[in-house]
């Protein structure tokens, strides 16, 4: 299904969300039709976060919005679906569109299995209603639906469309780019070369990828690095964690600044408790790259005054590999809590790999090392 037709048949005037690669056709037209504008289309910085925007939007106008997503965030909705929207409250309607990654039967990654397994019954549980597109799926088919959705959402409920891989497709493009020169994966070989055998907890998607493939070409043992191959936002906190249970160990967080803003709360608690030996990285390309592109707001954000404001005692940025060089080793040898910021390009290649070990065999060979 062409995804202006759906725009047309939703007939909304606001859309928030969070990108996703199964969504990329709508998140594409909604770059090309409004870019990033107030009144329109606002990237959010998680799932509960636009969802509560939106709610805001509905207050102020009356109108119904629209949350957009990977099925992954539906954790991240089901407090304000369930104490702000639900009809029991404040009765705040809204259309989901989300992305099922992970949808049984279809090949996908490991993250993606056992949340694609609930993903409708999520949805359902919290009492919205839901129809899933296909590829088969027509446009009259999508038009009725919306016309039983209407009633729905009179009465202040939820509704939802969840959509399968390859459902909706888009003829227009966006280039994605910034003006910073350095490559993710070279940064990461750099942090790589100086963090020795020093364990690493890595982000999802292309950074753990990335990772993964640096130790195969070296030769090297997967057994240093813990790949968060899914929970987004949460990869600091898990090495804060290790951090603070093995002391005696430097500890590296590879992050990125989708990520980062997404919890942006666990940098706090970082901060409040200082392990010495944890060194935090942020790439940031002011990019949701690896599922396509779309904006953050990190490219205009000081992420390195919110990290001296957290209480991290050492905050620095660069956009320069012998800056990097500088501040790694600075990091490496120091006993105190470090936060680096790396200026990133947007970009990776094309025959970039996946993790070739189980998630399981990740984590028993990390916990071994340790």
């Amino acid at each position: 299904m062409k995804v202006e037709k759906l725009m047309e048949i939703i007939d909304a005037e606001f859309y928030t969300g969070v990108p996703d690669s199964q969504l990329k056709a709508l998140c594409n037209c909604l770059m090309n039709t409004y870019g990033i504008d107030p009144k329109h289309h606002v990237i959010a910085a998680n799932e509960g976060n636009c969802t509560a925007l939106a709610a805001g939007y509905h207050l102020a106008t009356g109108k119904v919005p629209v949350v957009y997503m990977q099925n992954s965030g539906e954790g991240n909705i089901i407090n304000p679906v369930a104490s702000l929207l639900n009809d029991k409250v404040y009765a705040i309607p809204m259309v989901f569109v989300v992305g099922w990654r992970g949808e049984p039967g279809v090949h996908d990654e490991p993250q993606h299995i056992y949340q694609g397994e609930v993903t409708v019954k999520l949805l359902e549980d919290m009492d919205i209603a839901t129809f899933v597109i296909g590829k088969d799926t027509t446009d009259a088919e999508v038009e009725s639906v919306m016309a039983e959705f209407r009633k729905i959402l009179a009465q202040g409920k939820d509704v939802a469309f969840v959509v399968r891989k390859g459902a909706l497709s888009y003829d227009g493009k966006v280039v994605y780019k910034n003006d910073n020169v350095m490559v993710r994966e070279e940064i990461i070989r750099h942090i790589v070369a100086v963090s020795g055998e020093d364990p690493i907890v890595s982000t999802t998607g292309k950074a753990s990828r990335e990772l993964f493939e640096i130790r195969e070409a070296n030769g090297q043992a997967h057994k240093y690095d813990f790949l968060t191959v899914g929970s987004m936002g949460h990869s600091s906190s898990i090495a804060l964690g290790v951090a603070l249970n093995k002391p005696e160990k430097k500890i590296w967080c590879i992050d990125g600044d989708g990520a980062v803003l997404m919890h942006m709360g666990a940098m706090a608690v970082v901060g409040a408790n200082a392990p010495k030996n944890l060194i935090h990285i942020v790439i940031n390309n002011g990019a949701h790259e690896t599922v396509g592109g779309m904006p953050t707001v990190a490219a205009k954000m000081d992420l390195v005054a919110i990290a001296r404001a957290c209480g991290y005692p050492k905050a620095v940025s660069v956009d320069t590999f012998e800056a990097l060089d500088r501040e790694l080793n600075s990091a490496k040898n120091a006993g105190e809590l470090t936060f680096i910021e790396v200026k990133c390009s947007i970009g990776a290649r094309d025959n970039l790999g996946r993790p070739t070990t189980t998630a399981l065999e990740n984590k028993k060979a990390f916990m071994n090392y340790l």
